[in-house]
């Protein structure tokens, strides 16, 4: 059995037991989330629309914590511009425990 939910503006499958990096939720460690926004549920054939719209997924939070940082580098030829940033993207590590459908 396996849903796909959508969270931070992306899309991710998950199944039970599945851990797995979605965009910072703003909740900490140890505590549980609910994703209601379900997209599909596949439990012995693939049910979409109508049919998941009472569907949720409940989560625990494993961590929160910050992605490798991403170097970003500008630079413009002849006029002697360039300018180095660098990112590290916030991120919360979740436990799927159980895909209510």
């Amino acid at each position: 059995m396996y849903a796909i939910i959508a969270t931070g503006g992306k899309q991710y499958k998950v199944a039970e037991g599945d851990i797995i990096r979605v965009e910072k939720l703003g909740v900490e460690a140890g505590e549980t989330v609910t994703f209601d926004d379900v997209l599909a549920v596949n439990n012995d054939g693939l049910k979409v629309g109508a049919d998941v719209a009472d569907a949720s997924v409940t989560a625990s939070v494993v961590e929160n914590g910050k992605a490798k940082k991403v170097i970003v580098y500008k630079y413009k030829r002849k006029s002697g511009y360039h300018k180095k940033n660098g990112h590290r993207q916030q991120f919360t590590k979740v436990k799927i425990e159980k895909i209510n459908a």
